[in-house]
């Protein structure tokens, strides 16, 4: 078997262990807590919980069993960031998992009713554990850039469905989005942490894409000077794109992760900071990408300015007290996330490309060092 094959083979193994451990996880709690932990909403939570937990460790197990890092064959510095890889992501799959199943426990709560979902509720628990087991297994035997960013939507709508489904105030949505958030309540504790956690996502997100870039660099970099025997000419700028690139990438995430660490009752400085920075530091990023990621396509630089246009005019017609704050937040976030989805998908179109370029260059190599004087590009295109 291929190695595909192997990770979906493995997977579905995962799967099953994860459905029965689920299963019997919850079953043990409905039998021996105490009926103050057996009420709905805790329920749910416990169940959320046992399915987060079984999707952290077939993570793992399916991440460290994919990776060659974890030895001290190239020093200490190869496990470490791997262990640190490991447990960041372990992070943005336990929230996702977590939110989602309670989201999902929610709604089919209220379609059934709780005398009678209550029943289903070990089954529920064993489904879902199966299914996260295997989605999880499989996507860290091949973690990409753009496998993390198809979680985002997942995620941040699952957070704020279920802070808004549970929430005490029913007119929230009358002020901002910060309004569902302002409280101590478990609502307001899920909206704020699914703010983190998407912050700590994109920060995430963003160092695989960076790797990314800088990897297709160095190989057309390194290429150019066997061709020409001279350092390419972008190269000295090279470093400079990448450390500003990940500044404002990062940046954007520590703006949600100060959005959700700052409630606006408590803390409206801090909060009004975080909140107001982010749209000017992504206007920056949009505006500058063409000289930060300059091997994107065209047709993503005119998409990039053409959301700084629909952002300002939002803005300004919010000032014009036309639309209110939280459909200016709701129409920001979309567009905010929606570019950043697209910018991954592009970074695993690179990614596609620089093997594909990887698999001529051999050919090319293996046929002699005239053919290795062809241009790159020009065989890959015949070779399409």
């Amino acid at each position: 078997m291929g190695r595909h094959q192997r990770a979906e083979t493995a997977g579905l193994v995962s799967c099953l262990i994860c459905a029965v451990l689920g299963g019997t996880a919850m079953s043990l709690y409905m039998t021996l807590a105490p009926a103050i932990w057996q009420i709905s909403q805790r329920l749910f939570t416990v169940c959320a919980g046992i399915v987060a937990a079984c999707g952290v460790v077939s993570f793992c197990c399916g991440y460290i069993k994919g990776s060659s890092s974890f030895t001290l064959r190239n020093g200490w510095f190869a496990p470490i960031r791997r262990a640190g890889e490991t447990l960041a992501l372990s992070v943005v799959y336990a929230a996702t998992a977590f939110l989602t199943s309670f989201l999902i426990l929610n709604i089919a709560n209220g379609i059934i009713g709780t005398q009678m979902f209550v029943g289903y509720l070990v089954g529920a628990c064993a489904g879902l554990s199966g299914v996260v087991g295997y989605l999880t297994f499989v996507q860290a035997q091949a973690m990409r850039a753009k496998t993390l960013a198809a979680l985002l939507p997942f995620f941040v709508i699952a957070g704020v469905g279920g802070a808004g489904m549970t929430t005490d105030d029913p007119w929230w949505f009358v002020n901002n989005f910060s309004r569902l958030g302002d409280r101590t309540t478990f609502a307001a504790s899920m909206f704020n942490t699914t703010l983190i956690l998407a912050g700590l996502c994109v920060i995430v997100i963003s160092y695989f894409s960076v790797s990314e870039l800088v990897t297709t660099y160095r190989q057309r970099e390194l290429w150019h000077r066997r061709r020409f025997d001279r350092p390419g000419r972008d190269m000295p700028w090279f470093r400079v794109r990448m450390a500003i690139l990940s500044v404002l990438l990062a940046a954007c995430g520590c703006c949600f992760i100060g959005i959700g660490s700052f409630r606006q009752t408590p803390h409206p400085i801090a909060h009004n900071a975080f909140a107001f920075s982010l749209p000017g530091i992504t206007a920056v990023l949009l505006l500058a990408l063409p000289w930060l990621a300059p091997l994107f396509s065209k047709a993503m630089y005119v998409v990039s300015d053409l959301i700084v246009v629909v952002g300002t005019a939002a803005v300004v017609v919010w000032r014009y007290d036309i639309t209110s704050m939280t459909n200016l937040e709701l129409l920001l976030g979309m567009l905010f996330f929606g570019w950043f989805i697209v910018f991954c998908r592009q970074i695993a179109a690179l990614e596609a490309d620089r093997i594909q370029e990887q698999v001529v260059h051999l050919q090319l190599a293996a046929e002699g060092a005239d053919a290795v004087d062809e241009p790159l590009e020009s065989r890959v295109a015949s070779d399409r």
